[in-house]
C-alpha cells in the first residue's frame, strides 16, 4: 500500500535552508538534499544559493535538467513530500510510450483531432506496439551504450528477433512469409511499406543514431542483394541465418579511393584456373556492422567489369574498427581482403551485372534514411519548443522573436520532409519492384539530398536555441548535442548530396517530353 506523501507549507519549508538541513521544492514536491548535497554534480555552492536553499527551486531546475531526472530511483527517495495547497500537475517530459503533445513532436497522422488517407486501424496498432517496444526495451540500452560504446545487448536482439524486426526492416516481401510479425499485431500479406515506415520512426525518435546503426543496419542494406540475386541454394542457407540473428551481415561497397563512385572500385576479384572460385584483393572503408559481420557483400571489380560476391568471413579478410564523430557501437570498420577465396557461387545477379545489384537497393536504402531524418528532425522540434517553453522569459525580450523565427523554419523543414515522404510511400505502395526503379529513384534521391540538407539547417537552429547547453553532452541539451555531432553523417550515406541532386535533376531532363518548349 502507498504510503501518503507529507504535506509542507512554504513558510515551513523555508526554514530548512541549513547545510546541514536543507531543503528545496520542486514543482509541487518538497525533496532532503541534506545528504545529497555533497554529492551534488554542480557543487555545493549552487545549492546553497539564497535562492534555491529552503526555495522553490523549479525554475532553476529545469534550467540545468531534464524532467525524467526525477524519476530515477535514487532521487525519488529524495522526496519527503508536497506542498500544500498545490495541486499536482503531471509533467509530460521524456519520450515514453506515449504520444507527445507537443505541437509538431509527432506527424500529423498521430495528432489529436487530424486525419490521414494513408494510414488504417492496423498502422496505428502498429505504431503503438513499436513505440512501447523501443521506449521500454530499446531506448535505456541505447543511452547507456551511447556512453559505453558497446554494441546493443543481446537481452535486447533477442526481444528483437522475437517479434522479427530483422525481416520487418526488409520491407514487405516473400521473405515475411509464415512469420509472425510484432506478435501477430500484423499479418506478413498486410504489411506494406507505411509499416514499415513506422518502423524506422520509431527507431529513429528513441534511440541514439549510432545505436540505430547497430541493429543490423547492415541487414537492410546487405541482405536484400542476397534475396534478389543469389541462388537457391545460398539463399536457403544466409537468409535464414541472418534473419534469426545467428549471423551478421554488412554491405561492403565504398572503398578510399572510389568515394561515391562505384565504377571505380579497386578491389579485384580473379577466378583460380578451374574457375571455382575467385580470390579477392582489395580493401573496404565505412563498412557499417563490418567489425562484427559474419557476411559481407561486396563489390568487386572482375574481367567482365563490377561483380558482387558474398564473401564469408574466412582466412585473409580482416575487420578493423574506424573511430568516427557518432559511435562506436555500428562497428564501422575497415575491411582488407588479401587473397580471400570465395566459391564463384557465391556471385550475386551473375559476373559484370554488379551496378544494376548494387543500384537496386539504393531507392529502399535512401528510402529507410528519408523516414528517419523526418522523425530526427520532429524529435528536436519538440526538445526545442520545451526548452523554450521552461525558459520563457516574461515582458518583451528582443530575443523572442529570432528563437520562434527559427523553430518555424525547423517546423517548416520537418513537415516538409515527412509529407514528402508519405507521398512517395504511396506510390511505393502502389507501384511494382520494377515501377519503383524506374520512376522513384530520381524523386527518393531528392528527397534524400533535401532531408539531410533540412536536417543539418535544423541542428544549427536548435544549437542556437539551447545555447551553451547545446554543448553539454547530459543534461537538458542531451539530444541537441547529439544531432548536432551526428547528424552530418546522414549526408554521406547511400550517396553525397551532391550526387543525389544531381541524379534527380537527370532523371527529371531524360522524362522531358522532347517537343517541350517556353
Amino acid at each position: 500500500m502507498a504510503t501518503k506523501m507529507r504535506t509542507f507549507s512554504r513558510e515551513e519549508v523555508s526554514k530548512h535552508n541549513r547545510r546541514d538541513d536543507l531543503w528545496v521544492i520542486i514543482e509541487d514536491s518538497v525533496y532532503d538534499l541534506t545528504h545529497f548535497a555533497e554529492e551534488h554534480p554542480g557543487g555545493l555552492p549552487v545549492i546553497m544559493d539564497p535562492e534555491i536553499a529552503g526555495q522553490d527551486a523549479t525554475a532553476a531546475f529545469y534550467g540545468l535538467h531534464r524532467h525524467e531526472v526525477l524519476s530515477k530511483p535514487e532521487y525519488q527517495l529524495l522526496r519527503i513530500g508536497v506542498v500544500e495547497g498545490v495541486e499536482a500537475i503531471k509533467i509530460l517530459g521524456g519520450r515514453g510510450p506515449q504520444l507527445s503533445r507537443v505541437p509538431h513532436a509527432e506527424p500529423t497522422w498521430l495528432a489529436e483531432g487530424y486525419h490521414s488517407p494513408y494510414y488504417n486501424q492496423s498502422h496505428r496498432d502498429f505504431q503503438m506496439a513499436m513505440r512501447l517496444l523501443f521506449s521500454e526495451v530499446v531506448m535505456p540500452d541505447a543511452l547507456v551504450k551511447e556512453e559505453t560504446g558497446g554494441q546493443p545487448s543481446q537481452e535486447v536482439m533477442d526481444k528483437l528477433m522475437d517479434c522479427n524486426l530483422p525481416a520487418m526492416r526488409l520491407g514487405p516481401g516473400k521473405h515475411l512469409q509464415g512469420r509472425k510479425l510484432m506478435y501477430g499485431i500484423v499479418k506478413p500479406e498486410e504489411y506494406d511499406y507505411f509499416h514499415e515506415l513506422i518502423l524506422n520512426q520509431e527507431l529513429a525518435r528513441s534511440v541514439m543514431r549510432g545505436y540505430g546503426d547497430a541493429i543490423l543496419s547492415g541487414l537492410v542494406i546487405g541482405l536484400p542483394p542476397v534475396i534478389n540475386f543469389g541462388n537457391e541454394q545460398l539463399k536457403a542457407r544466409v537468409v535464414p541465418e541472418a534473419l534469426s540473428g545467428k549471423k551478421t551481415i554488412c554491405l561492403a561497397i565504398s572503398e578510399a579511393q572510389a568515394g561515391s563512385d562505384v565504377s571505380g572500385l579497386h578491389t579485384t576479384a580473379v577466378k583460380t584456373p578451374d574457375g571455382e572460385h575467385w580470390i579477392i584483393n582489395g580493401s573496404k572503408k565505412w563498412i557499417t556492422n563490418g567489425v562484427y559481420a559474419d557476411y559481407f557483400t561486396v563489390g568487386c571489380k572482375t574481367e567482365d567489369g563490377l561483380t558482387v560476391i558474398l564473401v564469408e568471413r574466412s582466412p585473409g579478410l580482416e575487420t578493423r574498427p574506424i573511430k568516427t564523430s557518432y559511435s562506436s557501437s555500428p562497428g564501422t570498420a575497415f575491411v582488407t581482403f588479401d587473397n580471400v577465396k570465395v566459391p564463384v557461387s557465391n556471385t550475386l545477379g551473375g559476373e559484370g551485372n554488379g551496378i544494376f545489384v548494387i543500384l537496386s537497393n539504393f531507392n529502399h536504402e535512401r528510402w529507410v534514411m528519408c523516414c528517419c531524418s523526418a522523425r530526427s528532425q520532429m524529435l528536436v522540434v519538440e526538445e526545442c519548443l520545451k526548452w523554450m517553453n521552461q525558459r520563457i522569459v516574461e515582458g518583451d525580450d528582443p530575443t523572442q522573436g529570432a528563437l520562434r523565427s527559427r523553430v518555424a523554419a525547423m517546423i517548416a523543414r520537418a513537415e516538409t520532409t515527412q509529407n514528402w515522404l508519405e507521398n512517395i510511400t504511396h506510390q511505393m505502395c502502389n507501384m511494382s519492384y520494377k515501377e519503383q526503379a524506374k520512376k522513384l529513384a530520381g524523386p527518393i534521391s531528392l528527397l534524400k539530398s533535401y532531408a539531410t540538407q533540412a536536417a543539418q539547417d535544423s541542428a544549427k537552429d536548435a544549437m542556437q536555441i539551447f545555447g551553451s547547453h547545446g554543448l553539454q553532452k547530459t543534461g537538458v541539451g542531451l539530444f541537441v548535442e547529439h544531432y548536432y555531432r551526428t547528424v552530418p553523417f546522414d549526408a554521406l550515406l547511400g550517396g553525397a548530396e551532391d550526387v543525389l541532386s544531381d541524379l534527380g535533376v537527370r532523371q527529371a531532363l531524360r522524362a522531358m517530353p522532347k517537343n517541350t518548349r517556353l
